[in-house]
């Protein structure tokens, strides 16, 4: 089992004096990705903005390969190795497709043109986009930007909330594929993901999340083998 790269412990974050997520530990290991499931109201969006230092922590640890980040400014957990992709609002619509792009590299200018590159590679669709406003993009186009954006940081961990989110049937498989290339890449990815058949197929592990607290943390295959996962969470395996 590889080393965990992620590590959170005892994690309480919430809104004002509303707590949403209470005693979370989870950790996610290096080059594996981790794909959280629950209800809607669960909580895992939040747990994810929490991680990424959007939402300052009440308590806990958050530790990116040993460094702690926990209660850090969005910016220096960006800079410890931390990429994340919100699930709304992931890109500049007035900037272009290579604006956004540069954007995404900020903490390291000198890293732009290589990185952005090597974007282009991973996501070949994006180039003849290059100078077209991000607004102007469908949905699965924006959220390879958003993905491209976040790789300009070079990241070692990935978080990604609901990637598949309003996508026609073609693009969340598409969608899917590209978080698989991006994991064997060696970037290491916490997702939180609705379409749970689909996001726990291309996981190594998975954490069921309820009521603001982790149920389950088990083996991919396992949750979907499970019968009681499969009846409250699963639905439809077609």
């Amino acid at each position: 089992m590889p080393e965990a790269i992620l590590t959170v412990e005892n994690l309480r974050s919430g809104y004002g004096r509303a707590v949403i997520c209470d005693d979370i530990a989870l950790t996610v290991a290096a080059g594996h990705i981790t794909c959280i499931i629950g209800p809607n109201g669960a909580g895992k969006s939040t747990l994810l903005k929490t991680i990424a230092g959007v939402i300052l922590p009440m308590a806990g640890s958050v530790r990116v390969a040993g460094s702690e980040i926990a209660g850090q400014p969005a910016a220096q957990v960006a800079r410890s190795g931390m990429a994340y992709v919100p699930q709304e609002a992931n890109v500049f619509r007035a900037l272009t497709t290579h604006e956004n792009l540069a954007m995404g590299g900020w903490i390291d200018d000198r890293r732009t043109h290589a990185s952005r590159d090597k974007a282009y590679e991973m996501f070949p669709d994006l180039k003849p986009l290059a100078y077209v406003p991000a607004g102007n993009l469908s949905g699965g186009q924006r959220q390879m930007v958003a993905f491209g954006m976040a790789l300009m940081l070079e990241p070692r961990v990935l978080l990604l909330d609901e990637p598949s989110a309003g996508l026609s049937p073609l693009m969340v498989a598409q969608m899917f594929d590209t978080v698989s290339r991006v994991n064997a890449d060696g970037v290491a990815i916490l997702m939180v993901e609705q379409n749970a058949v689909q996001g726990l197929r291309i996981a190594h592990d998975g954490i069921v999340m309820a009521s603001g607290r982790i149920a389950m943390h088990a083996p991919a295959e396992e949750l979907l083998a499970s019968k009681d996962v499969s009846e409250l969470y699963l639905g439809s395996r077609a």
